[in-house]
């Protein structure tokens, strides 16, 4: 067995990470019964998201 990970491996633990971090107050909205509230959550959580994939990995 290899030490690598799979490029989806890799996709996933990267992910895993970045919604681990998210703040508290959007993971209230995003449980959030109010549909605006939880629309605003998820667009913030999408730009986390995309903004750390562009980051380059780090060591």
């Amino acid at each position: 067995m290899t030490d690598t990970l799979a490029p989806t491996d890799t996709l996933t633990a990267k992910l895993t990470a970045i919604v681990e971090r998210a703040p508290d107050c959007i993971r209230q909205e995003l449980a959030s019964k109010d549909p605006a509230a939880r629309s605003r959550a998820e667009e913030v959580l999408a730009a986390i998201i995309a903004n750390a994939l562009r980051e380059p990995d780090q060591p």
